[in-house]
């Protein structure tokens, strides 16, 4: 594996970070890319997206939302989304990626990253314990609410 960076997402990858596959299962727990990218045309100064490169190729891509204005406070400093190849996974990507989403909050003054998630196998639970999300709460709609403190 060469050394991981980020680069915002453009127009050179998002066919990339759209091709990503999921494991088994996995493409239950997450909306497609497009969504995200949406985000980003809708709230342009709160969006914050990168794409995680192997040397050149795209590995990952990791979506979030930094507002401190937001009158709901888990949607303050969240993580949006965050996909890893499927190839790809269990190499480091993710915690690289969640790693400088937390630099990334800090730079911003935040002190903590929220995550919001559908609990179950084969799902992101597992990965969000393992770097470091507590569970806090439960949407109205039985998502889980984890939350990392800087």
């Amino acid at each position: 594996m060469a050394e991981l960076r980020l680069e915002e997402l453009s127009a050179s990858t998002i066919v990339a970070v759209n091709a990503l596959t999921m494991k088994p299962g996995q493409e239950q727990f997450i909306a497609p890319v497009s969504y995200a990218v949406a985000a980003a045309v809708v709230n342009p100064a709160t969006s914050w997206q990168r794409v995680v490169l192997d040397g050149d190729e795209v590995v990952g891509f990791v979506s979030a939302n930094f507002d401190h204005e937001s009158l709901q406070e888990e949607f303050r400093s969240a993580l949006w989304r965050i996909n890893v190849d499927a190839d790809d996974q269990g190499r480091g990507v993710g915690r690289f990626a969640v790693k400088s989403l937390i630099d990334e909050a800090r730079k911003r003054g935040f002190d903590h990253v929220n995550v919001i998630y559908e609990p179950g196998d084969p799902g992101p639970e597992a990965f969000f314990l393992r770097v470091g999300f507590t569970p806090v709460g439960e949407t109205q709609y039985g998502e889980t609410i984890g939350s990392i403190s800087l």
